[in-house]
């Protein structure tokens, strides 16, 4: 239900509201340019074989498979439905391009998903805790990073952009991206190790 009142679920809500009015509204002529059901049924099969190769979780299928269907009957006519699976086509491609377009939006609504309570939320914490793991970080950096990666990293943490900190620092930008990236990954290999 959440999901449904997000915005991009209420469009999915919407455009299947007006999709089945449209429909239904069109008695006679929607009989004849409805998809298939066994179509329907392989489509659905092949996408829950996507899903479990996405190693999403199995709550979501459906309504993962729901919007690929939904995509479909905004894309592809219905009377193509059952080649989509046998043959190389447009329309196959169409079908390849909502599911993986639903796979990628379902992954990345995963990762914002509210940490569990065993895991601590250290962006509401209270001033105090907040000093410690600045010292704690501060400590950590000057141990293993050079006074260059620690320039760059307090620039990015002033809010500089890369190319900001690239033009400051007389170089490429995919110079100052790879030790950014070098000196983020030595700071979690002291602070986890």
């Amino acid at each position: 239900m959440k999901q449904l009142m997000s915005p991009g679920g209420s469009r999915r809500l919407m455009a299947a509201v007006v999709m089945g009015t449209a429909l239904s509204a069109m008695a006679g002529e929607a009989m004849a340019s409805q998809p298939a059901p066994d179509a329907v049924h392989d489509i659905s099969r092949y996408c829950q074989v996507c899903w479990r190769n996405a190693r999403l979780h199995p709550d979501s299928w459906s309504d993962c498979t729901q919007e690929v269907l939904i995509r479909l009957l905004q894309t592809v006519e219905a009377e193509k439905w059952p080649q989509l699976l046998k043959l190389e086509s447009d329309d196959r491609r169409e079908f390849i391009r909502a599911i993986d377009a639903v796979k990628k939006r379902t992954q990345r609504a995963k990762k914002y998903q509210i940490l569990s309570d065993e895991v601590p939320d250290r962006r509401m914490t209270p001033d105090s805790s907040r000093n410690e793991i600045q010292e704690e970080l501060e400590l950590a950096s000057g141990k293993v990073l050079s006074q260059r990666q620690q320039r760059i990293l307090q620039l990015t943490r002033d809010g500089w952009t890369v190319p900001e900190i690239a033009t400051d620092m007389n170089t490429t930008v995919e110079r100052i991206s790879d030790e950014k990236y070098k000196a983020i990954r030595k700071l979690r290999k002291e602070l986890n190790g």
